[in-house]
């Protein structure tokens, strides 16, 4: 039984280097292919919390539309930490790491994740929210993570399936997926009426 009949003939492209998103995506029982064109995530400074990420999954969006064939559909997407006014995308080094952490340690902070699916003639952009709180953490906690998981891809310096998620996240509210990279549900949804 075919769950998306209205993409029996469409070739589905993930743009995306994230096994997160691979792996999520592929929940999904429906083939999909891994195609990835570097992109520049810079933004408008007037744009936040969620705008953020529209605007850059939007734009990963942009980079295939003249390679797109009309059998194509490609999902693109972008995750950002937002705490008290502040945009937390992925740390350069290991001094940002522990300062992106010693800042969301024992506070509420939103993760953003924007998903942009598009063909040659339709495109679909939305969002979702979820709020995380994190437990206080030490400094000797902060340094462990980052030593021994490196989180130099992942926007705020963690992941949530990682140590730090086991230790730090109190509670959620929202989709633990969509902290992870990628709002399944809604992806789900989107698809079938796409």
């Amino acid at each position: 039984m075919n769950l998306f009949p209205n993409l029996a003939d469409k070739n589905l492209i993930l743009a995306s280097a994230s096994p997160r998103r691979q792996q999520l995506l592929n929940g999904l029982n429906i083939p999909f292919e891994v195609r990835v064109i570097p992109t520049d995530e810079s933004f408008p400074e007037n744009l936040s919390a969620f705008e953020i990420p529209l605007h850059i999954a939007q734009l990963k969006s942009k980079v295939f539309e003249s390679l797109l064939k009309d059998n194509e559909i490609i999902i693109t997407a972008d995750t950002v930490v937002w705490i008290e006014g502040e945009v937390l995308n992925k740390p350069s080094d290991r001094q940002e790491a522990i300062a992106m952490l010693t800042k969301l340690s024992g506070k509420m902070h939103q993760v953003f994740t924007a998903v942009c699916i598009s063909s040659s003639n339709n495109q679909c952009l939305f969002y979702d929210e979820t709020r995380v709180y994190f437990k206080q953490l030490t400094l000797q906690e902060i340094e462990f993570y980052i030593d021994n998981y490196k989180p130099y891809d992942k926007a705020g310096s963690y992941g949530a399936q990682d140590w730090i998620g086991l230790v730090a996240i109190d509670r959620l509210e929202g989709s633990y997926f969509n902290v992870m990279g990628l709002p399944i549900h809604l992806v789900y949804e989107n698809l079938k009426k796409f």
